[in-house]
């Protein structure tokens, strides 16, 4: 198997691209590695966020959610209010209100989609932030067996070592929603899931993400990735301080065997070999960061979330114990997906920050769509789905 001539474009665009991005000097003020201060930087405001699928982009998406409204920042949202027509690759034609002759200003876009870097530059302003985050795909690839359980690839399979055992009985790559049974990191960074799998073909693909992204954070370490995105950013402990959200409940998790993992970790090379180019720069990046100052912030971080569960929640329960239906997470698949309840007699500040702390993906999407967009006609609801 070859990539096509556009995929190979593609990927050579990008790395060109990259390659102009060393020469000219990067749009960020506050290059990777450099040690921000607070005399040094301004807070970033206009930030493109990939959300790639079950790598607790959810909680990251609260973080961006929070600051931009609370900062009155412009989001980009999908028409269809909770991703951009995934699995199609992203245009400008499924961002609500956007229109190339009235060119709107918009500071944030984090919703789902399938990357494609000329559509997003279409949208973003230049001086954009660009980042994104990575899982170990094994245990990516178990989350999404349960997650997506009824998608075609996996819902003739029995458990996933069924599936890993016989991927060509139960894998249809023509089929729709079979990017969530091969490859999804590589499939949502816009580049072809059934690719290739050589060393000419990696290094082509770690170059071009390395060519787009300002930063590549890592599910396994997200407390440091969090330290890391705040310093990118210049913003502040309670800037990115969040609770765990999107988190399935211990009875749908799969304890796998050696051999298994194996299996997944070869049928998702090419998911595998940018994890572990991107967990290795990720390393590099906190060692020019500084390894005592990160495990200072690490711990500033987690003594701030302490406060602010002591401060907020009452009990992280599954959904048929959530007091307010009204914050039951979206539930997909075998995933029992758990939500938190709040603290009682909560002060109206306090009931305000703690509620947006814990609010769901898809509740929030909807809030932020009905403060900022007015005008923009609403597809019927029986397209909208979830990404």
């Amino acid at each position: 198997m070859h990539l096509s001539e556009t995929e190979w474009k593609k990927l050579q665009e990008m790395v060109e691209r990259w390659r102009a991005h060393q020469e000219d000097g990067p749009t960020n003020p506050n290059p990777q590695g450099s040690e921000n201060t607070w005399d040094s930087c301004q807070p970033r405001r206009n930030i493109f966020f990939l959300k790639t699928h079950k790598t607790a982009s959810s909680t990251i998406m609260n973080i961006l959610f929070r600051y931009g409204e609370s900062h009155n920042l412009t989001f980009a949202l999908p028409i269809t209010k909770f991703h951009f027509d995934y699995t199609k690759f992203f245009s400008t034609s499924s961002v609500a209100g956007f229109s190339a002759k009235k060119r709107e200003t918009y500071n944030i876009m984090c919703h789902h989609m399938r990357f494609s870097l000329t559509e997003v530059e279409k949208v973003m302003p230049r001086d954009t932030f660009y980042f994104t985050i990575l899982r170990n795909p094994i245990t990516l690839m178990e989350s999404s067996f349960a997650y997506y359980k009824q998608t075609v690839s996996f819902l003739r399979a029995k458990d996933i070592e069924s599936f890993i055992n016989n991927t060509p009985k139960f894998y249809q790559s023509h089929r729709l929603g079979s990017n969530y049974a091969k490859n999804l990191l590589t499939f949502d960074l816009g580049f072809d899931n059934n690719g290739p799998e050589s060393p000419k073909q990696y290094k082509l693909l770690t170059n071009a993400v390395d060519a787009i992204f300002d930063l590549v954070l890592i599910t396994e370490y997200f407390d440091e990735s969090l330290v890391l995105l705040k310093d990118a950013l210049c913003w502040t402990f309670d800037d990115v301080l969040s609770f765990p959200l999107n988190i399935r409940s211990n009875t749908s998790r799969k304890i796998l065997s050696e051999e298994t993992k194996e299996k997944i970790k070869s049928w998702n090379q090419l998911d595998w070999q940018l994890y572990v180019h991107f967990n290795n720069s990720f390393w590099n990046r906190v060692e020019r960061f500084g390894i005592e100052r990160m495990e200072k912030e690490v711990k500033e971080l987690r003594k701030r979330r302490e406060q602010f569960s002591e401060k907020c929640l009452d009990a992280e329960v599954n959904p048929s114990q959530l007091k307010d239906k009204s914050m039951i997470p979206y539930q997909s698949g075998l995933a029992e997906i758990l939500g938190y309840n709040l603290k009682p007699g909560l002060q109206k500040d306090k009931q305000r920050l703690c509620h947006r702390l814990i609010l769901p993906e898809l509740q929030y999407s909807e809030l932020l769509w009905s403060k900022q967009v007015k005008t923009v006609q609403r597809p019927p609801l029986k397209k909208f789905r979830r990404a």
